[in-house]
């Protein structure tokens, strides 16, 4: 035996083959179309988790929401006073720093000690 299998027919091979303009332009549309449908699949996947994490942070936000009005029913305006007090001690800090600011007493008058 030779080695070779004569039972097998030997075919010739395809060197060179052409398609057609239309099988070209129509394997092309079905690439561009495909890609296309990927994209729009992103797009909608997108859309799919910022809706999701809108849907967190709005439940994140609305226990916040049920928390600092718990607390507030708890102690009442004291945390708002408290938090007007700081913001008021904020204020004066700043303006201590400005050059255009002077501090007068309450009970004084401006000008020549003039009862206020």
């Amino acid at each position: 035996s030779s080695g070779i299998n004569a039972e097998w027919p030997l075919r010739p091979g395809i060197t060179h083959l052409t398609f057609g303009q239309d099988f070209v332009r129509a394997v092309e549309s079905k690439q561009v179309a495909q890609q296309e449908a990927e994209k729009a699949r992103f797009h909608v996947e997108k859309a799919e988790y910022e809706k999701e994490a809108a849907i967190l942070t709005a439940e994140g936000d609305a226990i916040a929401a049920k928390m600092l009005s718990n607390a507030f029913n708890k102690v009442g305006d004291s945390l708002i006073e408290l938090r007007k007090m700081e913001a008021a001690e904020e204020i004066a800090r700043n303006l201590s720093y400005s050059k255009n600011v002077t501090y007068l007493p309450k009970d004084k008058g401006m000008l020549l000690n003039l009862p206020a």
